[in-house]
């Protein structure tokens, strides 16, 4: 009976009893009556009372567990939530804290209970000082928790989790140098093991391509394929909508990347690629020298596809892959070569002479243009700067378009107009 009664004596319960009784005086209180300085007063001192109560709470929390035993369940935190009919997820996660607070980060607890950090301040300096290494020195980790304790002071939880990233640098530079290193090569080590590609072709003209890189591989990608995406102003938002250079109609931000991808790979030039055989990996496109002219019919692809007439004829003039003309009885009448194409020097010539693409009221930057043939390289045309333009990909598009005229106009510009 004696321990009985010390333990309804225990400071603990005492404090949760006055608490209890002076919530009691004040439940039938319209706290609307108050003036606006007492309220501001009020709700601000309400907090801080009711994150160091938490504070309390987390503390007997972590000592519990023969409260559990006793009960014959899983832990203290799982009891209480049955308890007080609480969900079991947040009041797992408490538990954790608490045990974190209890075992490791006594100057935390200690500052939640005095009301110099709030719940949502611990739990991010928490989860910070949980995710440093394990083997830092105890005096490193020491500071680290006093350097968040002291900012908690000035920063909510958002900006606390970001200052939490950055804590080994600020209070240990050189060893923070060292734990990114290794860090990074451990990140390098699991990412070259784990890279791979998967293809599975769908059935209907269409592969799926599943890709897993390391992160700056990916970062390399995006920012290759968003060159290639021909953005307008106040581009690269995910998300957007953007013009199909093929239709013209508005398309998701994840579209244009997979089109960008396209034209990423028809720009890879064939002689950086390995060589089997004693020559350079190649796409080479067959084609009926009547189809390339009229783009009617289909052309083959060595890869065992086929694409149409018109898209063939584009690839001639934009990429670096080789096109193999048959005559009407299917004998070879010439194998395109990359001269066909305008070199870098061409390019950037054009690119001073154009300054944007030459389309008739488009202002696309040279830099998102594709150099075009004005007469076709079908039809006898040079790789002569004379003989090219530089177009944006949606207006190249329609100059192989069979829909589409286009025509020269005295300032050197193209008008397009759509055939009735």
């Amino acid at each position: 009976m004696a321990d009985l009664q010390s333990t309804f004596d225990h400071p603990v319960l005492t404090c949760a009893a006055e608490i209890g009784a002076a919530l009691d005086l004040v439940a039938a209180v319209d706290p609307m009556s108050l003036p606006t300085a007492a309220k501001a007063e009020a709700l601000v001192e309400l907090s801080r009372l009711a994150d160091r109560l938490h504070g309390l709470h987390l503390r007997v929390l972590a000592g519990a567990d023969d409260v559990a035993l006793d009960a014959g369940m899983r832990s203290a935190a799982s009891w209480l939530a049955h308890q007080v009919r609480g969900a079991r997820g947040p009041m797992t996660a408490q538990g954790r804290l608490a045990q974190s607070l209890e075992s490791r980060w006594c100057g935390l607890r200690e500052a939640l209970q005095s009301g110099l950090v709030n719940v949502e301040q611990t739990r991010v300096i928490a989860a910070a000082l949980d995710a440093l290494p394990t083997d830092l020195a105890p005096t490193i980790l020491a500071k680290a928790e006093a350097h968040l304790i002291a900012e908690a002071g000035h920063f909510g939880p958002k900006r606390l989790r970001i200052l939490g990233t950055k804590v080994l640098e600020t209070v240990a530079p050189d060893e923070f140098d060292d734990q990114e290193r290794r860090k990074l090569e451990d990140e390098e080590r699991r990412a070259r093991q784990t890279t791979r590609l998967t293809m599975r072709r769908r059935g209907d003209g269409t592969t799926d391509i599943r890709i897993r890189v390391s992160d700056a591989v990916a970062g390399r990608l995006k920012t290759y394929l968003e060159a290639y995406a021909s953005p307008r102003r106040g581009h690269l938002v995910p998300d957007a909508d953007r013009a199909d250079t093929a239709t013209g109609q508005r398309v998701p931000y994840p579209v244009l990347l997979g089109q960008a991808f396209c034209s990423l790979l028809e720009a890879v030039p064939s002689r950086r690629l390995p060589h089997h055989g004693g020559a350079s990996t190649s796409v080479i496109v067959t084609i009926d020298l009547a189809a390339l002219r009229d783009q009617v019919g289909a052309a083959g692809l060595n890869t065992g596809d086929r694409i149409s007439a018109g898209e063939a004829m584009r690839l001639a003039c934009n990429a670096s892959i080789m096109p193999l003309v048959l005559d009407g009885k299917g004998q070879p009448l010439h194998l395109g070569r990359e001269k066909r194409l305008f070199d870098k020097a061409q390019r950037i010539a054009m690119a001073v002479r154009d300054g944007e693409c030459r389309a008739d009221g488009c202002d696309i930057p040279a830099a998102w243009t594709e150099a075009h043939h004005l007469t076709p390289w079908s039809g006898g045309g040079r790789t002569d700067i004379e003989d090219g333009v530089l177009l944006c990909p949606w207006h190249h598009h329609r100059a192989h378009d069979p829909g589409y005229l286009l025509s020269r106009m005295p300032n050197g510009d193209v008008r397009f107009r759509r055939r009735t």
